[in-house]
């Protein structure tokens, strides 16, 4: 027998709001509202836009030296992450593949990391096992809360002026209507906008305060998924897995200079190696010519029919107006510009290679 999905805080709210639910890595999720996954899509890329991302998971890492600690999981350099930084990272495996991508911050007196929903069951025993001295906490009494969009500083920052102080990559903790939360101006979307930590007894509270605002309405995953895709994001389980190297998924820019030259991380000859020769295949930007969607698993040709690599997360853009994708071509193809076939419905159609992200990212600097 299955275990029923779990609920979120903020279940109520969303089937009073009119989410279709479903059941997503285990939790009850709004997939979409009745504005539709289109009508959400495009109101967090003009105006602002809240997603329930309760479902991740929450950890506290307190101890001496977390950050250097951490090192010895991650590529990332967060013995040097200052107070009030967050950073994105990952773990690797011992071959160099991706076990789960997170975000750290850099809390002060402690650790704040946010994992995966659907890996926090292997992440949360990797870390208590393996950080010597550090009390990994999973924090199971706060709700988790995107605010995303160019209108998103407005509907956070007339309830907490600390919030528009805040730059990308930055976390603090304020007060939004009196409850005391862990702001950090970040997310998946590609936009300007916050994940916000709240108490769970406050989260409905604070999530009807942010939707009283005229230009926030609410989103649900379909949404989410389709505005990642635009901003050329990875998708945990889709574009990266545990056999992917950073280096392949076009994460180079996510491993600092200083451990790119002194390893000491799990699978750090093969990513050594890689960024030194090149890998095998990697992760690009594809645009159908046509009107169908390149879906995941869809193959790859180049333009004398031969298969090349496969797509990993496709789908509409809405902003874009046309179909995009996100998939893996193999060393020697995957120059922008570069013609390809895709085989959808076994008919091959004509696509190109292009730049990632499909749309401008306009995170606050």
């Amino acid at each position: 027998m299955t275990d029923a999905p779990k609920r979120t805080p903020l279940y109520d709210l969303h089937v009073e709001l009119g989410g279709k639910m479903v059941d997503f890595a285990g939790w009850e999720m709004p997939v979409q509202y009745p504005m539709g996954i289109m009508g959400e899509h495009k109101h967090c890329r003009e105006k602002a836009a809240v997603f329930d991302v309760s479902h991740m998971g929450q950890v506290i890492l307190k101890g001496d030296n977390v950050g250097e600690k951490l090192e010895a999981l991650c590529p990332q350099a967060y013995a040097t992450l200052k107070e009030g930084k967050a950073r994105y990272g990952f773990f690797t495996n011992e071959d160099g593949g991706i076990m789960d991508d997170l975000i750290v911050s850099n809390a002060g007196d402690h650790y704040f990391v946010v994992v995966n929903a659907a890996l926090r069951h292997q992440d949360i025993p990797h870390m208590a096992a393996n950080l010597d001295g550090v009390d990994v906490i999973e924090i199971f009494d706060r709700a988790l809360v995107a605010v995303q969009g160019p209108k998103a500083e407005d509907v956070v920052g007339d309830l907490c002026p600390a919030a528009r102080d805040l730059k990308f990559m930055e976390t603090t903790v304020a007060d939004i209507n009196g409850v005391s939360c862990r702001i950090s101006r970040l997310g998946y979307t590609g936009e300007d906008g916050y994940e916000i930590s709240i108490p769970d007894a406050d989260a409905v509270a604070v999530a009807r305060a942010f939707l009283a605002h005229e230009d926030c309405e609410p989103a649900g995953l379909g949404a989410r998924d389709s505005l990642r895709l635009e901003a050329g994001l990875c998708l945990y389980g889709n574009d990266i897995d545990q056999s992917t190297s950073p280096i392949e998924a076009s994460l180079n820019w996510a491993i600092q200079k200083r451990r790119k030259e002194e390893g000491g991380f799990p699978g750090a000859a093969r990513i050594q190696k890689e960024l030194a020769e090149g890998a095998a295949k990697k992760l690009v930007g594809i645009k159908p010519a046509g009107r169908a969607p390149a879906r995941q698993g869809v193959e790859i040709q180049c333009a004398e029919g031969n298969t090349i690599g496969e797509i990993t997360s496709g789908g509409f853009g809405p902003t874009v107006g046309g179909p995009v994708a996100m998939g893996y071509v193999s060393a020697g193809h995957g120059t922008v510009g570069e013609q390809v076939n895709l085989v959808i419905r076994g008919k091959a159609q004509p696509a190109e290679i292009v730049s990632l992200p499909f749309v401008q990212q306009n995170y606050k600097r």
